[in-house]
């Protein structure tokens, strides 16, 4: 029973990296006027969305309770991004620099999960690596969107 509940907490830490990466984009979102930046945005959140919902499945499935809060850092990433863009006037280059430290911990967080050695079934591993691929994929499209907005200025 202790290596179910170790599960369940694993896939409830990345339900709330998850929940912090969509109210990131959202709040991304709405830091910047600029279109395409907010049609990225809004893919990134459905797809964290779409992971969200697969991790709360397999959580149910093994008797847990779905997380629906964010984490203490992820609170802390938006509250400085808040005042980054404050300071920044919705600058490009900016938004997606603080997008990409969002990446970095999505993706820390995935490979603590992945590491740690608590014996996550395969299928749940399955699952877990395709996201983590996903966001990898995710995180080089904004640090590549970043590095041009630097190279633009």
């Amino acid at each position: 029973m202790e290596s179910n509940e170790k599960i369940v907490d694993s896939l409830n830490e990345l339900i709330q990296i998850n929940n912090d990466r969509i109210e990131g984009y959202e709040r991304a979102s709405k830091e910047t006027n600029e279109t395409d930046l907010k049609l990225l945005f809004e893919r990134f959140a459905s797809k964290s969305n779409m992971f969200k919902s697969q991790l709360n499945s397999e959580v149910v499935k093994r008797g847990g309770k779905p997380n629906e809060s964010t984490t203490a850092s992820g609170k802390v990433f938006r509250v400085w991004m808040d005042f980054k863009a404050a300071l920044t006037g919705k600058d490009r280059k900016a938004i997606l620099s603080s997008c990409e430290f969002g990446e970095d911990a999505a993706q820390e967080v995935y490979d603590d999960i992945i590491k740690s050695g608590i014996g996550l079934p395969t299928d749940v591993m399955q699952i877990i690596s395709s996201q983590k691929t996903t966001l990898r994929m995710d995180h080089d499209e904004i640090k590549k969107l970043r590095d041009l907005a630097i190279h633009e200025k």
